[in-house]
């Protein structure tokens, strides 16, 4: 009689167990089999967005490529399209599953081969990462160093005679605010220059000069502008905590220099 008391106990002891973990067992159970799904490529709107079976509009993952009306944003669309267009392909979920337009975000795998990834190293995307760096940022990161050194579209480095003159001296993320030298002797006219963010933050330099061996500030907010300081304007912050990376180009979007954190 006792062993059968024991019995019971033990038995509504697992099930006490059991029914108070069965939501965090169900949540885990739906997240290792909702990690990675196939889908069938049905349009692609764009270099980092495209459409799968059922009109799902997928957002790719860890990448930022061109917007309509900027260089290289055909190719880009192009090169997607040549590489996955009416192809089956899996998609890897990261830590957010919808982005705020109730897109899908996923990771896009063709075989073996991660197609975003394809994407920075043929020089069409720069990695993004907004909400935290994943396990796949070191091999983006170097995926974009490659690119840069192979000098391949987006990576392509300037040719205008102050390419090498500009440098970055301080990259204050925090506080919002950049400190540029000109190294160069010579004065460099900086109009229609632009500094980047990883996503789709832009400054425009309108009417500036730097002279030979003068240095001058980027800071964001909406004050007056001053001879050695520019403000970026209408945006509350640019740089984000999770990491950010700077792109510097000159006014046909070649790349002047570009740092991450």
């Amino acid at each position: 009689m006792e062993k059968k008391k024991e019995v019971i106990l033990l038995f509504l002891l697992i099930f006490f167990v059991f029914a108070i973990n069965y939501r965090f067992l169900d949540s885990s159970l739906v997240k290792f089999f909702d990690e990675k799904e196939t889908a069938f490529v049905e349009r692609v709107i764009d270099g980092d967005t495209i459409v799968v079976g059922n009109g799902t509009h997928v957002r790719l993952l860890g990448i930022n490529t061109p917007e309509k009306g900027e260089k290289y944003y055909s190719e880009a669309k192009e090169f997607l399209e040549n590489f996955i267009l009416n192809q089956s392909v899996q998609l890897e979920f990261g830590k957010d599953k919808y982005d705020r337009y109730d897109r899908v975000l996923a990771y896009i795998f063709l075989g073996e081969e991660n197609v975003n990834l394809k994407l920075i190293e043929n020089g069409f995307a720069n990695f993004y990462f907004p909400s935290g760096k994943d396990k796949y940022y070191p091999s983006f990161k170097s995926a974009l160093e490659n690119c840069v050194e192979q000098n391949k579209n987006l990576c392509e480095k300037s040719l205008d005679k102050c390419g090498n003159c500009i440098k970055l001296n301080v990259f204050d993320f925090e506080n919002e605010v950049l400190v540029f030298e000109n190294n160069c002797k010579f004065d460099c006219d900086l109009t229609g220059w632009r500094i980047k963010d990883e996503g789709r933050k832009n400054f425009v330099f309108e009417n500036f000069s730097v002279k030979g061996g003068e240095d001058f500030e980027v800071i964001v907010g909406n004050e007056t502008d001053s001879e050695r300081k520019l403000f970026w304007k209408g945006e509350d912050y640019v740089w984000t905590d999770s990491g950010d990376t700077l792109f510097l180009r000159d006014e046909e979007g070649k790349l002047i220099l570009w740092e991450s954190y």
